[in-house]
């Protein structure tokens, strides 16, 4: 079983993870939040340019995350048809944690204990963006095409507004 890693050791592993592969980022320590609204009005953001990323499993039990902006969901049959495939879900808590090394609501792919192809919803391109850092209570800002650029990730339309019956 994964266990959580202390913020300094899960930060620290988002720093070192992105100086290898050359992409500047700022780690920017905040208060607690609890809902990504709150979080954008911590930082003075709008919810769209937090960036929410999503570990999701496979059939095959492999994983890979979704980047979609903080004021849409995941369109669930956009990201299959992207991935090509039949059926994605989200993991429990449990495994999202033993995919990544992070718990959720901190879940970057910079520095996650195992690498799994990274598919950036299109409305992110051009934009700077906050997004977990591997640890609660702090945010980490990229350029999204650097980022992009950095994890080879595919750009598709995989969101959707969010609705009362798909609020995230």
């Amino acid at each position: 079983m994964t266990s959580v890693a202390e913020p300094e050791e899960a930060t620290t592993r988002v720093l070192e993870a992105a100086a290898a592969r050359g992409l500047a980022i700022e780690l920017r320590e905040r208060p607690a939040a609890a809902s990504l609204p709150e979080a954008a009005a911590l930082l003075g953001l709008r919810p769209a340019d937090i960036v929410k990323t999503l570990v999701v499993k496979r059939a095959d039990d492999t994983y890979l995350f979704a980047l979609v902006p903080g004021d849409r969901a995941i369109s669930w049959p956009k990201l299959r048809a992207v991935v090509g495939v039949n059926k994605l879900q989200l993991p429990d808590a449990a495994r999202a944690l033993a995919a990544t090394g992070y718990e959720r609501g901190t879940i970057v792919p910079i520095g996650s204990t195992t690498e799994w192809p990274v598919y950036a919803d299109q409305r992110i391109v051009g934009t700077r963006i906050a997004m977990g850092a591997g640890a609660h209570g702090y945010s980490l800002f990229v350029d999204a095409d650097e980022l992009v650029i950095a994890y080879d990730a595919t750009i598709a339309d995989i969101s959707q507004e969010l609705t009362s019956d798909r609020p995230s």
